[in-house]
């Protein structure tokens, strides 16, 4: 059995949504690793949704349940960019 097509549906709209967020946030936006951490944390705010193709996703989706997932996903990123941010701040100041 081949399970290598399985991926987090979520994966892919986050990593987008970061990239896309990540020039309001300079000091994160300049540590390409500090990304990576914000892609973790709102990753990680989100039920995980496997599937293998993104169709099969999107196809059993109501409209509304369409736009709840967005909301959710924007709402994650926010708040895991807030979070990255408050930590290197406080990293910063212990030096």
């Amino acid at each position: 059995m081949d399970f290598t097509s399985l991926y987090n549906h979520h994966e892919r709209e986050v990593f987008a949504a970061v990239m896309e967020s990540a020039p309001q946030f300079p000091e994160i936006h300049r540590e390409p690793e500090l990304l990576a951490d914000v892609a973790c944390v709102a990753l990680n705010r989100l039920p995980p949704r496997y599937i293998r193709h993104a169709v099969d996703y999107s196809f059993y989706l109501t409209e509304q349940e369409r736009h709840d997932v967005d909301a959710a996903i924007k709402e994650a990123v926010a708040y895991a960019f807030e979070f990255v941010q408050s930590r290197s701040v406080l990293r910063a100041k212990q030096r």
